[in-house]
């Protein structure tokens, strides 16, 4: 398959895919943190037709001013936000077959749709708890690969800091291993 991971710099998504023989490229604003096949910059700006080589497009578009968790500054960044649900609209919109796109619990499921499904990453081997959100296009449900003990909030309780949000929106690699096997196995 080839495969567009939208709004990825950490590559592990893209690097899954990889290992396991698809042709992957990742996209984000800024550089990726690993090599690989990665295009820096906006994907709004690329044509349209750029997508329709893609099989499959995994999105993880910003959550700043998407999540709940932030519910309080709300009616403080109303323009961001109307932003925000726009690229997420454009993301799934994309001209590809099947879509996958992921965020925290958050207002796209009021303003767009609720998800099709919630996972959490104890459902494929970390002992942590991440509400993630998934709004599929031609894709089944992502089914739990390994269940494990540990229910820790370990990205709810990350300190504040300069590499927070980057940290806090990196895929844990047991979820990538499962869209790798079940999406395009």
């Amino acid at each position: 398959m080839k495969v567009a991971i939208i709004c990825e710099f950490s590559g592990i998504v893209r690097d899954a895919f990889i290992a396991a023989g698809h042709e992957a490229v990742s996209f984000d604003i800024t550089d990726s943190e690993v090599p690989g096949p990665h295009v820096t910059g906006d994907v709004m700006d690329l044509p349209r037709s750029y997508w329709e080589q893609f099989d499959l497009a995994i999105c993880h578009p910003p959550c700043t001013h998407l999540a709940v968790s932030g519910a309080r500054w709300f009616k403080d960044k109303l323009p961001e936000q109307a932003a925000a649900l726009e690229f997420v609209q454009y993301l799934m919109d994309l001209p590809v077959e099947r879509i996958a796109l992921e965020n925290p619990i958050s207002i796209i499921s009021s303003r767009i749709r609720k998800p099709d499904q919630i996972i959490q990453p104890w459902q494929y081997g970390h002992g942590e708890t991440k509400a993630t959100c998934l709004w599929l296009k031609n894709l089944p449900l992502l089914q739990p690969t390994d269940i494990v003990e540990g229910r820790e909030a370990r990205i709810h309780k990350m300190p504040p800091g300069p590499n927070r949000g980057r940290e806090r929106s990196r895929t844990y690699t047991g979820i990538a291993e499962a869209m790798v096997s079940q999406w395009a196995g």
